[in-house]
């Protein structure tokens, strides 16, 4: 299968898993409230003032945070469409495919100065071309903020299901299909990839990593929720990129 089919399959799977992962995100326990978004906000740092390009952004909430918070006329793109109802003024949410959004009308002729994929990038039908066109959109002076889950849950997941070691199965090329928490009757195909594929795609989409984060919970959150300190135990979460466009030569 190649990169475009994957993501084709997986943005038909997104449409009819975005409600219930939007339900699941806004639980108490839900780990993008207790440790994701507090560690994706704290790199995105200050916004006021600063135009924000979500790609990916689910019902769009996110975005609608930060435009309250002081960012300037921003947009969020989802392939499903299913928004928020009411955003305020200046979040502008457009229902389109993340993978080329310097080819998204709504788009034509405006630059950014964050670019965010947060736990969305693997939608993309074609990632160094997703991240060539996210860099082309970028102001100077800004920066992409890109969430990835750990390589190595799906290794250690795939592992359990197959009866096999962690290390065969991350170095394994073969689909991964599961499914998701917030909605077992959809499963997801996913592409794996290891630690150096995803450095890889970096480079060749001709960004550097200025710092990276592997958010975990802290002390008292995880004494509150054992449950979710355990998964993190074993799956580990997400890695948190801020990638900059390399100078030109």
């Amino acid at each position: 299968m190649t990169a475009h089919d994957h993501g084709q399959n997986s943005s038909r799977a997104w449409q009819a898993l975005t409600t219930d992962y939007e339900q699941a995100r806004a639980r108490e326990d839900s780990l993008d409230r207790l440790v994701e978004w507090p560690a994706e906000r704290t790199m995105l740092g200050d916004v006021t003032g600063r135009s924000i390009l979500d790609l990916g952004c689910g019902n769009g909430g996110k975005l609608a945070e930060l435009v309250l918070e002081g960012a300037a006329a921003s947009a969020g793109v989802d392939i499903a469409g299913n928004f928020i109802a009411s955003p305020p003024p200046g979040a502008e949410l457009i229902q389109g495919d993340l993978s080329e959004p310097d080819a998204l009308p709504e788009l034509s002729g405006r630059t950014f100065d964050r670019i965010l994929f947060l736990q969305s990038f693997g939608y993309a039908k074609d990632p160094v071309r997703t991240l060539r066109s996210a860099r082309a959109l970028l102001n100077q002076d800004g920066f992409i903020l890109l969430t990835r889950t750990q390589p190595l849950r799906y290794a250690v997941e795939r592992a359990e299901q197959n009866g096999t070691t962690v290390g065969e199965e991350y170095f394994a090329r073969a689909d991964y299909t599961y499914r998701p928490s917030w909605n077992e009757q959809i499963p997801l195909t996913k592409r794996t990839y290891t630690m150096s594929d995803l450095l890889n795609v970096f480079s060749a989409a001709g960004l550097w990593i200025e710092s990276a984060d592997e958010p975990h919970l802290d002390a008292e959150t995880a004494r509150r929720y054992p449950h979710k300190q355990a998964w993190m135990n074993k799956y580990l979460g997400i890695l948190i990129f801020k990638l900059r466009p390399v100078a030109p030569l």
